[in-house]
């Protein structure tokens, strides 16, 4: 670190901290740096592989007034373990993780690993086109997946698979299946298998448990030239307690904040970073660039957003710190997440960052120069919770449930909507999905099929979590696989066809897609239906012409003769239909043949209409059968 590094860093505006701390391999000579922020420790060496782990000879350098300690050590190579000795202002010793390690060791190892990148990419073709890409305007369904328990098997010993493994596999499947994107679960090292990801203990390092940092940048490098896009999620709202990693690094609070009212999360037992420290902020917001440059990844999902945002959250009155204006309002994190936005445009990547943000806190994906918070899209988990409440109940009682379903379009274009039915939704004794559908074994996987339906018309774009498409019947194991075995059942393999068809006609029409943040995008024909227990809607891709009309029978009787509006005269193809026999429907079509014929007779606010049958817990999708 020069003497310009070392300003920058102190005063928040060091970008890239990944390429001046840590353990970096020499250029021009054999051995590495080792650099490490310490400000209130009283000496610092480093100890590892390369000294038999005796730290007599490895005394690191105080560089003042930044607190950075630094040591050229000559006989270090790569692959060597390490981790830095820490003597506190107290004198005593702690053995500590590199927090900008590059590669961390297998747990229950708690070293750190010096790793030179090595990976040649090939991806230029994918990231020259990123650069100019509006996410926002094109179609973008996303497979979430937890890799160490997507699919067991694909290694020698059938225990958790390989990035090397996983990115032929994966790459595949999604490919057949016809999603975008794959979201990964937190893939920065952690030490407990158990928190999923969810509690970091080495940010920069990707996790060892999958293969090496060349591994994985292999694995996204194979998903982008398979024309996949990845996005990883990130969590810069806590951290664990382990006494090796970043707790309490120096003796003091360092990365947590000092004031106890604010340096521990009351719902996880983690600790929370003080985003008002200048360096801990150059810490975070050189992570989320590492990842973006380093690894090419195509977007961070920022995990618990709200509880950022919020000083008393999870919080009794007393047992929080207010605002220097008395607020609530925890107004560092703000700055953290605005500044993190900006970067993020600034760098011209075409990265984007998607907020899991569960409150009601405006302007989440406005601009930040309008006072937004600038993310690209939000998880929108009102709707989550709605739709799933009305799909829980039975049908005879759903009218009574008719605005769960209708809402969400009241403020579908408040924000930039991504629609989620992740992993949070199958864990905790909530049960998997069809678990949660009423009725029957096969009022179950028409419920199931009908909710993906009206899922992938709804403004927004989709996620959906690894299990889901093949009717996942128990909750989610991470430490085991989903059950693939289920697709022997003609059922499951139903709604898994299902989902695929989903997913390669949804790609195939704009008009579900084009103009999914623009109220001109969406027109309801049906929303106050509830004695019927019907649902009809238009999607319009303004700029092509094009239009799809959507039509939902969430009751558990037919509606015989249901007339619907349509924009066009004509004949209209029914482009999906959730009862479909190949999706294990019943076969009883909603109107007998492929398509219908709209002619005159105004209905639902639309010159021209039709009359059909709806069979129960049944979604259509119909276009006109004219070029789009």
């Amino acid at each position: 670190m020069d003497g310009l590094d070392v300003d920058r860093f102190m005063h928040g505006q060091h970008a890239a901290l990944h390429e001046h701390l840590g353990a970096l391999v020499a250029r021009d000579r054999p051995g590495v740096w080792f650099s490490v922020w310490a400000p209130g420790a009283s000496a610092v060496r480093v100890v590892g592989d390369f000294n038999r782990w005796d730290s007599t000879g490895s005394q690191l350098a105080r560089r003042e007034p930044s607190g950075v300690w630094e040591h050229y050590e000559p006989a270090a190579n790569e692959g060597h373990r390490y981790q830095f000795e820490i003597t506190t202002a107290e004198g005593e010793v702690t053995y500590k993780a590199d927090p900008l390690a590059l590669q961390a060791e297998i747990p229950p190892g708690t070293a750190s690993v010096v790793h030179r990148p090595g990976h040649v990419w090939q991806d230029q073709a994918w990231m020259a086109a990123r650069s100019g890409r509006d996410h926002l305007n094109r179609p973008m369904s996303v497979y979430e997946v937890h890799l160490g328990s997507w699919r067991r098997g694909l290694g020698d010993d059938g225990s958790e698979p390989t990035y090397g493994a996983l990115a032929e596999a994966l790459a595949a499947y999604v490919i057949e299946m016809g999603f975008t994107h794959v979201e990964l679960m937190p893939v920065m090292a952690h030490p407990f298998g158990g928190s999923w990801g969810y509690q970091v203990s080495s940010y920069f390092a990707p996790s060892p448990r999958w293969g090496t940092p060349d591994d994985f940048a292999a694995f996204v490098d194979h998903l982008h030239r398979a024309g996949i896009g990845v996005v990883i999620d990130w969590v810069p709202g806590h951290f664990p307690r382990d006494d090796w990693a970043l707790a309490r690094f120096d003796g003091t609070p360092l990365y947590e904040h000092r004031d106890p009212r604010r340096s521990a999360h009351p719902d996880w037992g983690t600790l929370l970073f003080d985003y008002g420290r200048p360096e801990v902020r150059n810490f975070l917001l050189s992570n989320a660039r590492f990842w973006v440059e380093r690894y090419h990844v195509d977007g961070i999902r920022v995990d618990a957003v709200a509880s950022m945002l919020y000083l008393d959250y999870s919080r009794a009155p007393g047992e929080w710190l207010p605002n220097r204006h008395g607020g609530r309002e925890d107004l560092e994190a703000v700055d953290l997440l605005r500044q993190l936005n900006d970067d993020l445009h600034a760098s011209g990547s075409g990265a984007m960052a998607m907020a899991e943000e569960s409150t009601t806190w405006p302007g989440v994906t406005h601009p930040t120069a309008d006072g937004g918070l600038g993310f690209a899209m939000k998880w929108n988990l009102g709707w989550m919770h709605d739709t799933l409440a009305y799909f829980a109940e039975t049908p005879v009682n759903r009218r009574h449930l008719h605005h769960r379903l209708t809402f969400s379009i009241d403020y579908a274009f408040s924000e930039n909507f991504l629609l989620p039915l992740s992993h949070d939704e199958v864990v905790h004794g909530k049960g998997s999905l069809l678990a949660r559908m009423p009725g029957d074994r096969r009022e179950r996987l028409a419920n199931l099929r009908a909710l993906y339906g009206l899922m992938w018309s709804h403004p927004g774009k989709q996620l959906l979590f690894m299990g889901g498409e093949l009717a996942q019947e128990r909750e989610w194991d991470h430490d085991g696989a989903i059950d693939w075995q289920l697709l022997d059942d003609p059922g499951h393999a139903g709604v898994q066809h299902l989902v695929r068809d989903l997913n390669h006609r949804y790609r195939d029409h704009p008009a579900l897609w084009a103009a999914d943040f623009d109220p001109h995008g969406f027109t309801w024909l049906a929303a106050d239906d509830a004695g019927l227990g019907v649902f009809a809607f238009l999607r319009h891709d303004p700029a092509r012409g094009a239009v799809l009309a959507c039509v939902a029978n969430l009751s558990g009787t037919a509606q015989r003769s249901y007339r619907l509006g349509l924009p066009l005269d004509g004949t209209w193809r029914v482009v999906l239909d959730t009862d479909d026999p190949g999706y294990g429907g019943s076969g009883a079509a909603a109107v007998g043949r492929s398509s219908v014929t709209a002619a005159d007779g105004a209905w639902q606010g639309q010159p021209r209409s039709v009359t059909i049958d709806l069979p129960p817990l049944t979604v259509l999708w119909l276009e006109p059968d004219v070029p789009r």
